[in-house]
């Protein structure tokens, strides 16, 4: 699973300001940003270049070092996580599933690696065969 840089640094920005219990338009105008712009690298729509990313980071009294090294964790943690769709499917075919655009977001408000989840977003393919009886299908 592939995890782009500008959503782990939005992901990280937003946690900040929320932590600080802050507004888009405080932070926005101490760091002199638009708030548009300021919501769409938060939302990882937008790539921040790295004077911006300082002027967010004074704005937030975060150093951009700490926020690099948050960054790089989280990456780090979601390349870790083993996939959670089986080898096979019900016929023995290897089938091997993948994760899609997962997006790492915070549960809850701290700094550690224990307020990340991972939410994928999984496919799912069902086959049948024509002329097929259906069989039963049990509830787990």
């Amino acid at each position: 699973m592939t995890v782009l840089l500008r959503e782990a640094i939005g992901d990280r920005l937003r946690h900040a300001r929320t932590n600080q219990r802050r507004t888009l338009r405080e932070v926005s105008r101490t760091a002199r940003v638009s708030l548009g712009y300021l919501s769409e690298v938060e939302r990882g729509r937008k790539e921040a270049s790295s004077e911006l990313l300082a002027a967010i980071c004074d704005a937030l009294e975060l150093p951009l070092s700490e926020l690099l090294h948050h960054v790089a964790s989280d990456i780090g943690a979601v390349q870790q996580t083993p996939d959670t769709v089986p080898d096979t499917v019900p016929d023995g075919r290897s089938d091997r599933g993948k994760l899609e655009g997962g997006r790492v977001l915070p549960s809850t408000l701290s700094d550690d690696l224990s307020d990340l989840r991972l939410q994928p977003m999984l496919t799912h393919r069902l086959t049948s065969k024509i002329g097929e009886t259906p069989k039963a299908v049990v509830a787990a």
